[in-house]
């Protein structure tokens, strides 16, 4: 039989895969891995008995063990990953984890022989490409690389992907990952839930789907039904139509349910950022969709989620809220709690009270800017245009097939993105070998056509020293098209990042 690695098992997307992996009738060998702790253990003690899961307790940081979780497996799904919020309070952790695992995996290939044999799937994240606050929120694989300031777990992704698509394996994918919904979002209570803008879209997926896709992703592979140009490509994962929400009308719609007619009682909008967080909806999710058919779920499966953490709360809720005085009432309890959170060490009002500039401007432009937002919610002129879609233009003739690519088009795209393309030489339709490249501040680095056009990646020397967007859209008109519309032209502060890759 194959053998199938599925890493992250007792996660909330990769305890999915591996349920569904394992209730299928498909004839392969499921080797499922987690950290070896007790909830790890605990969470797949329901697959000891099931004779095609093999369990494999270590850390993914570990060489050697990495090795051996990879010997002879067919297909590795790597999910295991150190996550927002986690990744904000511990940079080095996520870098370490999710930049070196990535390395392990890729070097145990080589180590083993297995690099033109195993097919690897990477999991990245819609994190990658950062802030598409309207009226960009339309987005698609190949647009700009674009972490949001402070957010080192897409950076430590950014330069995961970058290591996956230059790596030289026969096989691989990039899947970014969009926001997951499910039991682990209705629990989520940090203070990155005031991160998110009122105005902020995000295409979700719930994690059922998630662990459907991956399902699918092995079933098709072990029967031979996958085809071949699955393979060497990033797609988005997103739940698809029934799945797009903005932020604002999702919260209508939870404290809805518990009987409230308005946000104004509970939302404080001077503590929710205005920018600088992740989401769009997607152009493109469909492509995924069509090869591994794993959409089922709506919104609606977030919201049955997060009535059942409230638990008893809603039935007593929606009784209050209809007492005079109710709402205001209810709403000072709901307030109470966020004053905990929007105080904590990444806290909007902690930032606000402490007057550090340098958060206040990634999150919301100038203290100008914060004093400027109304007190109530229903003060606010929101944005409504949801369907118009602002395309992003990635410098290059994608109408033709990518047989006919040439060096001339990598010229013309490195000349949109400020730089040059130094390289004198290229085989037509050559979508994987690395040119050279010179960015706006004079690094030289070398990428593939596949990392530069299909990924949106470009200078990996200006990616790991610091966010010095403003500067940089002044000459790279490709990254100007996400930078410009959401920000003044004196915007300029440039944001040191205190971890990279090769530090690890």
């Amino acid at each position: 039989m194959k053998k199938v690695l599925v890493t992250g098992a007792a996660g909330g997307m990769g305890y999915e895969s591996l349920r569904q992996m394992a209730e299928d009738g498909c004839d392969y060998e499921i080797v499922a891995c987690d950290l070896p702790n007790d909830k790890s253990k605990e969470r797949l003690r329901e697959f000891e008995g099931n004779k095609r899961v093999t369990i494999m307790l270590g850390d993914l940081t570990n060489y050697r063990f990495v090795v051996e979780a990879v010997r002879g497996c067919d297909l590795i799904i790597h999910i295991a990953a150190f996550v927002s919020p986690a990744a904000d309070y511990f940079p080095k952790k996520a870098m370490e984890v999710n930049y070196g695992s990535t390395r392990n995996f890729v070097n145990a290939l080589y180590e083993l022989g297995q690099q033109d044999a195993t097919k690897y799937v990477s999991i990245g994240t819609v994190a990658e490409t950062g802030d598409r606050m309207p009226p960009i929120h339309w987005g698609r694989v190949g647009d700009p690389i674009k972490p949001s300031m402070y957010d080192y777990y897409a950076v430590s992704k950014v330069a995961a992907e970058r290591l996956v698509v230059e790596s030289g394996l026969k096989y691989w994918v990039s899947l970014r990952q969009t926001g997951i919904m499910g039991t682990a979002m209705a629990k989520v209570r940090d203070s990155i839930q005031f991160h998110n803008c009122l105005d902020n879209v995000l295409e979700y997926v719930s994690d059922r789907d998630s662990g459907r896709a991956m399902r699918n992703l092995a079933a098709f592979d072990n029967d031979g039904s996958l085809a071949e140009d699955f393979w060497g490509h990033i797609y988005n994962i997103g739940g698809g139509e029934s799945c797009r929400v903005a932020t604002i009308d999702m919260y209508k719609i939870m404290y809805g349910e518990m009987g409230f007619t308005s946000l104004d009682s509970v939302i404080e909008p001077k503590y929710n950022a205005t920018r600088n967080f992740h989401g769009q909806y997607y152009l493109d999710s469909d492509k995924l969709e069509d090869y591994l058919h794993f959409r089922s779920d709506s919104m609606q499966y977030f919201y049955d989620a997060y009535l059942k953490e409230v638990g008893a709360a809603k039935p007593f809720a929606k009784v209050i809220n209809k007492l005079p005085g109710g709402q205001k009432f209810m709403g000072w309890i709901i307030r109470k709690t966020f004053l905990k959170l929007q105080m904590g060490q990444n806290g909007t009002r902690r930032w606000i009270q402490d007057n550090d500039e340098a958060h206040i401007d990634a999150f919301w432009g100038s203290k100008k800017a914060w004093k400027a937002i109304p007190d109530k919610v229903s003060d606010i002129n929101g944005f409504t245009d949801w369907d118009t879609v602002v395309n992003i233009d990635h410098g290059y003739d994608e109408t033709k097939p990518e047989s006919e690519l040439t060096l001339e088009d990598m010229k013309s795209a490195a000349e949109f993105r400020g730089g040059t393309c130094d390289s004198t030489e290229m085989t037509t339709g050559d979508w994987k070998t690395p040119l050279k490249f010179t960015c706006q501040y004079g690094h030289h680095f070398t990428g593939s056509p596949r990392l530069i056009l299909e990924g949106g990646h470009w200078c990996d020397e200006c990616e790991r020293k610091s966010w010095n967007y403003g500067n940089r859209a002044k000459k790279d008109k490709f990254f100007a098209q996400v930078w410009n519309p959401l920000h003044d032209e004196d915007e300029l502060r440039e944001y040191p990042k205190i971890v990279n890759e090769l530090e690890v």
